[in-house]
C-alpha cells in the first residue's frame, strides 16, 4: 500500500469557519431566536429558497435550497427572516481584523470562511501551539462580537487538509490533521465528504475502483492524472490529498455579473428594463472597485415555461459606465421573449483600468471617466445608490443586494 510523499512540515495553516454564519449572526442579534430554528431567505415569500440555516433548523431535516413552505412542513415553528447583510459585512470585517492579528497572511474563501498563514508570522506567534491559538480566536469572536458566535477551527499543513479539519466536529470543533493521523482522519469518511468530490468527480474515481478517500489517498498521481482527471488536475489532487499546497494561487477577475427572479408575473416590458438598468449599475460598479473595464455585455433571460435566451455584445472599445452598460444590454434586451420570470446582466473581457488605454479613444471618454469616478466616490461615502439613475426609482424594494457566500471581493 503506498503511504509516501507526504507533508510532515509542522501545520501551520488554520482554517476558520463560522458555524450557519448568517442564521448565528440573527440569533446573536436577536436573543429571543437562540435555541430555536431559524432560516434565512433572500426575499419575504413562502416559496422563496433558503440560504443558510441555523443548526437547531439543521437537525430536523431543513436543508439549503428547500422552499421555506417546504421546510414548514418538516419544522412548524421555523421563523424565516430576510438576510440582512450590514450586518453580515460586519462579522465579517470584525473577523479579518481578529485573524489579522496573528498573521499578515490572511485569506478569506467566503464570507464566513477564512484562512490564517502563519509561516510568515512573527516569532511571539510562532511559538505558540496553533491549539491555543484556535481555542484563543473561538473566545475572541464571543468576546468581540457576541456570545452566540461560534466556528470551527482546522489545522493542517495545506488549505485542504484545513478545511477539512474545520469540517471534522460541527458545530464549534477545533481539529489539526497532520501525516501520523491523516489516515486515520480518511478512514472515517466518504470520497463526497472531501471540498471538490461532489456526484461526477465521485463516479469518475468509482469507474476505476476507487470507493474511499483512503483508496484515493493510496492512487498513484499517474493514474489520477492519465485515467480519472486526465489532465494536470490529477497531479494538484496526489498532492493536496498528502499535505502539500496546490491551492494558494490567485484567481483573477474575469466577469462580473448579477440576475433577478422577477417578483411578479404582471410587470411590463418598461418594469423589467428598469429592474434590468438596476442589474447594470450594480454591475458597473463592481468591476470599476476592482479597477477593471470590460468590452463585452451579455444578457439573459428565462422564461416561465422554462425557455431561456441569451445575446451577447463586444464592443469596439473598453467601457465603464453604467449608463454604457445599460444601453448595450437594452439593445440587446429588444429581442427578448415574452413571459419571462429571470433575467441578468454579465460584463466580460474585463482588463486594467489604464488611462493610457483609454486616452486613445478621445478626450469624451476621459471625461466621463471623471463623472464616473466621481459618482463612485460619492456612493462609496454615503452608501450604495445614494445616486443612481432616475429610471431605477422605486427598484430598490424589490432587487435588493445580496451577500455572496463565496466571493468576497465587494465586501
Amino acid at each position: 500500500m503506498l503511504r509516501s510523499n507526504y507533508n510532515q512540515e509542522q501545520p501551520l495553516i488554520m482554517h476558520i469557519d463560522l458555524n450557519s454564519c448568517f442564521a448565528t449572526v440573527e440569533q446573536q442579534a436577536r436573543p429571543m431566536l437562540r435555541g430555536r430554528p431559524v432560516a434565512i431567505v433572500n426575499r419575504r415569500t413562502e416559496h422563496t429558497m433558503i440560504v443558510t440555516a441555523s443548526y437547531e433548523a439543521k437537525a430536523r431535516g431543513v436543508g439549503l435550497g428547500m422552499s421555506v413552505i417546504e421546510a414548514r412542513r418538516l419544522v412548524p415553528d421555523l421563523v424565516a427572516l430576510e438576510s440582512d447583510p450590514p450586518k453580515y459585512r460586519y462579522v465579517y470585517h470584525k473577523m479579518m481584523d481578529i485573524m489579522r492579528s496573528y498573521s499578515a497572511h490572511i485569506t478569506m474563501k467566503s464570507i464566513d470562511e477564512g484562512i490564517i498563514d502563519f509561516h510568515q508570522t512573527s516569532e511571539q506567534i510562532r511559538g505558540r501551539p496553533l491549539e491555543d491559538i484556535g481555542m484563543e480566536i473561538k473566545q475572541r469572536l464571543k468576546d468581540e462580537i457576541g456570545s452566540a458566535m461560534r466556528c470551527n477551527v482546522g489545522i493542517a499543513t495545506n488549505r485542504f487538509l484545513a478545511k477539512t479539519a474545520a469540517g471534522l466536529h460541527k458545530p464549534d470543533g477545533l481539529d489539526v490533521i497532520t501525516h501520523e493521523n491523516l489516515r486515520q482522519i480518511f478512514e472515517g469518511m466518504e470520497l463526497t465528504d472531501l471540498t471538490g468530490i461532489a456526484k461526477h468527480n465521485e463516479a469518475r474515481l468509482n469507474s476505476v475502483g476507487i470507493f474511499t478517500p483512503l483508496e484515493f489517498l493510496d492512487t498513484e498521481a499517474e493514474v489520477l492524472r492519465k485515467i480519472v482527471f486526465k489532465s494536470i488536475n490529477g497531479d494538484q489532487w496526489h498532492q493536496r490529498l498528502r499535505g502539500w499546497e496546490v491551492d494558494d494561487r490567485p484567481h483573477p477577475l474575469k466577469t462580473v455579473g448579477r440576475q433577478y427572479v422577477l417578483e411578479s408575473r404582471d410587470l411590463t416590458r418598461a418594469d423589467i428594463l428598469k429592474r434590468l438598468h438596476h442589474l447594470c449599475e450594480s454591475v458597473g460598479a463592481k468591476f470599476r472597485s476592482q479597477d477593471k473595464v470590460a468590452r463585452g455585455v451579455f444578457v439573459y433571460a428565462k422564461s416561465y415555461d422554462r425557455r431561456y435566451w441569451h445575446a451577447r455584445r463586444m464592443a469596439a472599445a473598453p467601457f465603464f459606465s453604467n449608463q454604457a452598460i445599460y444601453t448595450q444590454a437594452s439593445q440587446l434586451f429588444e429581442q427578448v421573449p415574452e413571459h419571462i420570470k429571470e433575467i441578468g446582466v454579465t460584463c466580460y473581457e474585463l482588463s486594467d483600468d489604464d488611462d493610457s488605454q483609454l486616452s486613445l479613444f478621445g478626450d469624451q471618454l476621459a471625461q466621463e471617466k471623471q463623472i464616473t469616478s466621481a459618482l463612485d466616490e460619492i456612493n462609496g461615502r454615503y452608501g450604495d445608490r445614494s445616486i443612481h439613475s432616475a429610471d431605477t426609482l422605486g427598484t430598490d424594494d424589490h432587487v435588493k443586494q445580496k451577500i455572496p457566500f463565496s466571493n468576497t471581493r465587494y465586501l
